[in-house]
């Protein structure tokens, strides 16, 4: 196995980025995410004090393409940009994340954390083997992901008060590393820079792909995602018909399927008072000499 550098900017050190690619078939509304790595040993979950997750199309979309690459290859790479509403951070807690330990003394026999070069002197062999703390990371979207049938590249960060983290590979191929000095090119790692050949970082992800549920997690029955009630049921159907134009825009459903999406808010009692709820009457308020 592998241990690979993948952290947000902070003082004195500079973002290293770590993505690895997985295939959607359909549209799906991602919820969570996990991904494993190393934490320097002995220390505590609690130095875990920033997650950021990005997806990012496939070069060359989102890419400048008439610029020269300063890596081997572009080809099966992350684009030059990430989605930007697909950026889930702790910082604006668009993001929760818990940690877990899942081996206290875990060893990896190469690394890459500081030598990532461009092209020619990218090959570096890596540097060597590490031992810390093995650990996943459960990330909670809110809000959640939605992204159509595509190929995608998945990059999370953890950013500690010390040391580094370590995303670990699992048996399979393939992923890419990101050095603020390649930006926005991407170096393979085991093609690349240390010759091991490809394999793939260890990531899950979790969540729906029915379009009505994916609506019902967006456009909730009891009140907007966002919290509160809604003002009404014209604004529950209202929102319902928006957010299911943008599956259609996506190609996640039909026309038609909109129409019947739209259909069933309306007849649904979403929004509507309840029998113990009463409209509010006003009482003029009379005075007395």
């Amino acid at each position: 196995m592998i241990g690979t550098l993948s952290r947000p900017a902070s003082a004195g050190l500079v973002q290293t980025e770590t993505a690895d690619d997985f295939v959607l078939n359909e549209c799906v509304l991602i919820n969570q995410a996990t991904f494993t790595g190393l934490l320097p040993l002995g220390a505590p979950l609690s130095s875990i004090d920033r997650v950021e997750v990005e997806i990012y199309h496939v070069f060359p979309v989102d890419s400048d393409t008439n610029r020269t690459p300063a890596v081997v290859t572009r080809t099966n790479s992350p684009s030059d940009v990430e989605i930007d509403d697909a950026t889930r951070d702790t910082l604006d807690s668009s993001l929760s994340a818990n940690a877990t330990v899942v081996n206290p003394i875990f060893s990896v026999l190469n690394s890459v954390v500081n030598n990532i070069n461009k092209s020619p002197n990218q090959f570096t062999g890596g540097e060597g083997p590490v031992t810390g703390t093995e650990v996943t990371i459960t990330v909670t979207f809110d809000p959640p992901i939605l992204l159509p049938a595509d190929h995608y590249f998945f990059r999370p960060e953890a950013g500690l008060s010390s040391g580094n983290f370590l995303w670990l590979s699992a048996p399979k191929p393939v992923n890419p590393p990101l050095f603020d000095n390649l930006a926005p090119d991407w170096s393979r790692i085991g093609t690349d820079i240390t010759h091991e050949g490809p394999f793939n970082a260890s990531f899950s992800l979790s969540g729906v792909t029915d379009a009505l549920s994916i609506i019902d997690q967006l456009v909730p029955c009891s009140g907007p995602a966002s919290g509160g009630t809604w003002k009404n049921h014209g604004q529950y159907v209202s929102s319902v018909a928006h957010v299911a134009q943008s599956l259609a825009d996506q190609g996640c459903i039909s026309q038609q399927e909109i129409g019947q999406i739209v259909s069933d808010a309306a007849r649904s009692s979403c929004g509507k008072p309840t029998k113990h709820q009463k409209p509010q009457k006003h009482q003029k308020h009379q005075k007395h000499h």
